[in-house]
Order: C-alpha cells, then sequence, then structure tokens
C-alpha cells in the first residue's frame, strides 16, 4: 500500500504487513529443532516443513524457519555482540499473554530466562515484556504495549517529543 507521505528523498512511503518469516541458523539442531517447534505450537502456529535439519512453522501472522547450520560451521556459536541478529521480538495481543508465554517457556520449555515479565514504560507507555534464551543462546522476547504506543498520545512520536538521541538501561532518552 503506498502511502502518500513525503520522505527525505520525496518518494511515497510503504507501509509493511508485518515480518513474514524469520530464518535462524542453529549450531545445535538436535536442541533447536524441538525447542522451536514447541514455542510454535503454544503460538498456534503450524509446522509446514520438518526434517532432521530444519523446521518450519507458519500461523499467527508470521513463520519461524529454523535450521541446523552445516557440520563444518557448528563450532561458531551464536554472539549476540557480533554483527548480526541482536534479538527479535515478537509483539503480543495482550498482556495477559506475555504472562501465559512466559510460563511456557520457563517451565515447559526450560528457557534461559534472562528477564521475566517486567515494565518496561521507559522505552515506550506500557511495554510489558519477557526475555529468553533458546538453546543456541539466540535471545527472544515477546512484548506487549497497550494502545498505539510511541504513535499515542504518551509516545514520543504521538505528542510531538520526536526521535530520542539514546536508548539504553534508562530507555529513551534525549541528551
Amino acid at each position: 500500500m503506498v502511502n502518500e507521505t513525503a520522505t527525505e528523498t520525496d518518494r511515497p512511503t510503504v507501509a509493511v504487513n508485518g515480518i513474514a518469516h524469520i530464518q535462524l541458523t542453529v549450531s545445535n539442531p538436535e536442541a533447536c529443532l524441538p525447542f522451536w517447534e514447541k514455542l510454535c505450537h503454544f503460538l498456534d502456529m503450524k509446522t509446514l516443513i520438518r526434517n532432521e535439519s530444519t523446521i518450519y512453522c507458519i500461523g499467527s501472522r508470521t513463520g519461524i524457519l529454523v535450521r541446523g547450520a552445516p557440520e563444518d560451521k557448528r563450532d561458531l556459536a551464536f554472539d549476540q555482540n557480533r554483527s548480526g541478529l541482536h534479538h527479535f521480538c515478537f509483539r503480543a495481543r495482550a498482556r495477559e499473554d506475555i504472562d501465559s508465554i512466559f510460563k511456557f517457556v520457563s517451565e515447559d520449555l526450560e528457557a534461559t530466562i534472562i528477564h521475566g515479565p517486567e515494565d518496561g514504560s521507559q522505552f515506550a507507555p506500557g511495554y510489558y515484556s519477557i526475555l529468553f534464551e533458546d538453546p543456541d543462546g539466540i535471545r527472544v522476547e515477546f512484548n506487549h504495549v497497550p494502545g498505539k504506543g510511541h504513535f499515542g498520545e504518551k509516545g514520543r512520536l504521538g505528542s510531538g517529543t520526536g526521535p530520542a538521541s539514546q536508548y539504553g538501561e534508562d530507555g529513551l532518552t534525549d541528551q
């Protein structure tokens, strides 16, 4: 859908419809494939592809494909501080969903929990999230932000405050 809002290049913008799929390559497929398939099924996704090196689940308006790295590259562990993926975050429809997902990943998946359900309003009004790792150490976040988040009246982009110059432990700040 083309949006007639001008950009820095005076071209119309395009509003995308979310992320279609995420593909992850893991060094420990024996542990990671079952982990991700169980998580995807909990998220109301269905398995489209399953073999000894790959699972691909679709549903809930997205897809997650996880494949084992080639044997000669499995000694390279995931490091979120290298160039590439730091983490990715799913958006939940309700705050209670965050609590349910946390219970599932901590009890049924025995995921490595980085933080349980917590308020992160320093990042966006009403931000509530969990953060955990899969068996390879890939970090996954789930959050819920009520209403319009940053586009709402109390958000930086809805109130006229505008973009922050920094983000970190203290959230979004200006210098």
